[in-house]
């Protein structure tokens, strides 16, 4: 007892639990271990309406598809499946059946192999086209929203004449003048990225170049480049990397546009998705043997849908709002 305690005789007076459930959430907040939430003034003081964010079962089952997909892709001449190129592996446009799980094409090659196969190249043209556009167009937004002035004017305008430009047709023009490689078509997609991401990260960094810490890193002598890596950056990328997978699978659903219109990957021994979709399109096969389309179809709906529902998950659980430019 204190001294007060002492003249009157009172116990000291038992604390408030509301005010120190608060404190106990605040110190948690600290440790980054949940997150506060907001108690009403209506609610009793034993009521946990704390609400924490949860990615959910929807959003691993995606999770682990994807990661099978991958591992398809990088680990599929090492996994026990035919030759994705051998003619006649069995007769043309038979049915699935266990010798071929997804049947057969007009050319008797089986068609599992071949979806297997064709994970690699639109997964690793969509991975890269999303990665060039983050690198560049995340690094031109940062250095134009920090910088701002002509800088700023210039690098806006570099992306406004990319978002301005029709997006098929510089596809077209790319890939119709050099060797379509997979490095050509990955450039090309992530080209078609670079504005997009650029724009983002350039508002991102408007927000966060006038923030406290940063006033605080110039008062103390900062560099630029120190502020831009130390202070900018990290919050930059939460951001950024909350849309990648959104990003990766626009990428893949554009390698799948550009097959379809012969400017894919080019060797008949580069298999995707889109060429695959492209050999079953023709009338003999949509009537007759809808599982060579059907098939490739269904594997590149499933991971474009987990690349969507994911990121998408993602980006509510980091709270990232879409900006409007």
């Amino acid at each position: 007892m204190n001294a007060e305690d002492r003249v009157t005789g009172k116990p000291k007076a038992s604390r408030d639990p509301r005010a120190s459930r608060q404190r106990l959430l605040w110190r948690f907040r600290i440790l980054r271990l949940v997150r506060p939430s907001r108690v009403s003034d209506d609610s009793p003081a034993g009521d946990d309406s704390a609400v924490r964010r949860r990615l959910g079962f929807s959003f691993w089952l995606a999770v682990v598809w994807l990661l099978i997909m991958a591992f398809v892709a990088v680990c599929a001449p090492l996994l026990p499946m035919a030759d994705p190129t051998k003619v006649a592996f069995s007769g043309p446009r038979e049915p699935p059946s266990l010798d071929a799980w997804f049947g057969t094409d007009a050319l008797g090659r089986d068609v599992f192999s071949r979806t297997m196969y064709g994970a690699r190249i639109s997964l690793a043209v969509g991975g890269f086209a999303i990665v060039f556009g983050m690198v560049v167009g995340g690094s031109l937004g940062i250095v134009a929203g920090y910088f701002r002035g002509r800088l700023d004017q210039a690098v806006g305008f570099v992306f406004f004449v990319l978002l301005s430009f029709p997006a098929l047709v510089l596809a077209i023009l790319i890939t119709a003048t050099f060797e379509r490689s997979m490095l050509v078509v990955s450039l090309t997609i992530g080209i078609l990225a670079v504005a997009p991401v650029g724009l983002l990260s350039r508002a991102s960094t408007l927000v966060f170049a006038e923030r406290e810490f940063v006033a605080a890193a110039r008062v103390l002598g900062a560099r630029n480049g120190r502020i831009i890596v130390r202070e900018l950056l990290p919050n930059v990328v939460i951001p950024m990397g909350a849309l990648t997978l959104l990003g990766m699978a626009v990428a893949v659903v554009a390698e799948g546009s550009l097959a379809f219109l012969g400017l894919s990957v080019a060797g008949e021994d580069a298999i995707s998705w889109g060429k695959m979709i492209v050999d079953g399109a023709g009338l003999r096969d949509l009537q007759n043997a809808t599982h060579v389309t059907m098939f490739p179809v269904a594997v590149m709906f499933v991971t474009v849908l987990s690349l969507n529902f994911a990121g998408d998950r993602i980006r509510e659980y980091f709270d990232v709002k879409e900006l409007a430019f």
